[in-house]
């Protein structure tokens, strides 16, 4: 590649990427996921749009999709809250174990004996459209205020349900017999128990790492947090285990350790899982052949009713049977199995393996993929409140971050009241802070001032906390206890001051 063509590709990288961050825009307006609008956008520049590039290459797409995969899956993790998936893992391990087992086998199932399609490519598109996107949950769940134990059960799922579906499309793709149902279901528990004890290692070590280790400039944690997250994936996967799993623990455990700087490590990999996004999309947008997809139009929409109304309200009945969730619960969770860039980029397994049929099995994932998240995304939020499980009145969280001071031993802690906040009208000195922690600035329309005991907080004020390093943990419990609670966050038993 020359100079001159290296210019052209950046500029023409740079365009798309602008039309891209555009279009969430038109997304959040209308409810759709981006990644439909992506996608949009690699198909119009594609061979059959107005950009006429001719893209083919599956392998390329598959490793880079891999890849983008890693960052979605590492930003997740990081704005996982710990305390909402976990009462939610043990749903979330069956959903995404015995749930998927439910869901490839009816679905397989349709597209064999309703479609008409051989074993083989009837279990690759159950097992590939089995696996909820991680991409799509994160960005619409996070938009919709649900009850933190569907929201956490639905994200764990999300990150928890590739390894077993990367496994058996893996199997299934193969260009010899397919491996008897108890050397599938050792090799799954296998590579998901390597994976989880991979990611949990290199998520505590690197957390109680980045923890003690001043960093010369803040920029810096952003990086090495995402590193770290990438060595569990890179490790797992050179293990012999679930490298997908491995990297979404390991974020979880970065994500809720306390670490400097938390806010910006999670900016920055949200930028980087847009970016993700972005070019895993309009690649896959690239790769499909508009015209190719008439005639395995109405295969994918028949293989999609299937999975949408029967194979996964089943999976999700039979998975939390043992749970006893109500009704209304279990027929949102039905109807929140997003699909999106995941399946299409396991519908590229097939194509690089030479199976044969594998691009009528990519056609029909397209297509299933783009009208059922047509369908579905817009009506989730309708569909919670008609179930009326909004939770919009509970109150806002804080977002606070940490600056180490080593050589003081103690912390600043960044504070920004948000409208939701009960913090609103509360005076400073009834904030009761540990002793050891201050308020010693508040930032108010643009004005900054030192508060005095009686200041009455307001909504959008930025406050900075200053804490001792024994203290800061209990400041910090404090702070959002206040913020949930209000003032009579101790009557209501959360006051933030327990260890």
């Amino acid at each position: 590649m020359t100079v001159h063509q290296l210019n052209e590709l950046l500029f023409i990288c740079s365009l798309v990427l602008l039309v891209a961050v555009a279009a969430v825009r038109i997304s959040s307006r209308s409810g759709l996921p981006s990644l439909l609008l992506y996608l949009g956008i690699g198909v119009a520049i594609g061979q059959d749009g107005i950009g006429n590039v001719h893209f083919d290459n599956a392998e390329l797409t598959q490793v880079i999709g891999y890849a983008a995969l890693v960052v979605i899956l590492a930003e997740g993790g990081l704005g996982t809250k710990w305390k909402e998936i976990k009462p939610a893992l043990p749903m979330a391990a069956v959903l995404s174990t015995a749930g998927v087992a439910v869901s490839v086998g009816v679905t397989a199932a349709a597209a064999h004996y309703w479609v008409g399609l051989d074993w083989r490519q009837a279990l690759i598109i159950g097992a590939v459209v089995s696996s909820t996107d991680a991409a799509a949950v994160f960005s619409v769940l996070r938009r919709v205020p649900l009850p933190s134990r569907i929201t956490g059960t639905l994200e764990a799922e999300s990150g928890f349900n590739d390894a077993p579906v990367v496994i058996l499309v893996v199997a299934f793709s193969t260009t010899g017999p397919v491996d008897s149902w108890y050397v599938l279901l050792g090799t799954i528990v296998m590579e998901l128990a390597i994976g989880a004890a991979i990611g949990l290692a290199v998520g505590f070590l690197g957390s109680f790492g980045l923890r003690h280790v001043a960093l010369p400039a803040s920029g810096l944690y952003p990086i090495a947090v995402m590193a770290i997250a990438v060595v569990a994936y890179a490790a797992g996967a050179m293990a012999h285990g679930s490298g997908f799993l491995a990297v979404y623990l390991a974020s979880v455990v970065l994500g809720n350790a306390r670490l400097p700087h938390a806010p910006a490590n999670r900016g920055f990999a949200e930028g980087l899982g847009w970016l993700a996004q972005i070019g895993m999309f309009v690649l896959l947008g690239l790769l499909v052949t508009p015209h190719e997809l008439v005639d395995d139009f109405w295969p994918a929409v028949m293989v999609g009713l299937v999975l949408t109304a029967v194979a996964r309200p089943l999976s999700v009945l039979l998975s939390l049977l043992p749970f006893r969730v109500p009704w209304q619960e279990q027929a949102l969770m039905s109807w929140a199995g997003l699909r999106g860039a995941v399946p299409i980029i396991l519908a590229t397994i097939p194509m690089v393996s030479g199976i044969e049929g594998s691009e009528k099995v990519f056609n029909i994932v397209f297509v299933l993929v783009v009208v059922y998240t047509l369908v579905q995304g817009p009506t989730l939020p309708w569909l919670a409140r008609a179930l009326r499980l909004g939770d919009s009145a509970e109150a806002a969280d804080l977002g606070v971050e940490s600056a180490p001071l080593e050589r003081l031993r103690g912390h600043l802690l960044s504070v920004a009241v948000p409208e939701k906040s009960r913090m609103h009208g509360v005076e400073v000195a009834e904030l009761r802070l540990p002793p050891g922690a201050a308020v010693t600035l508040v930032v108010r329309d643009g004005k900054s001032f030192v508060p005095s005991p009686t200041t009455v907080l307001r909504r959008g004020d930025e406050l900075l906390v200053v804490a001792t390093d024994p203290v800061r943990d209990a400041a910090e419990r404090r702070l959002r206890a206040v913020s949930q609670g209000g003032k009579l966050a101790d009557w209501l038993g959360t006051g933030g001051t327990g260890k």
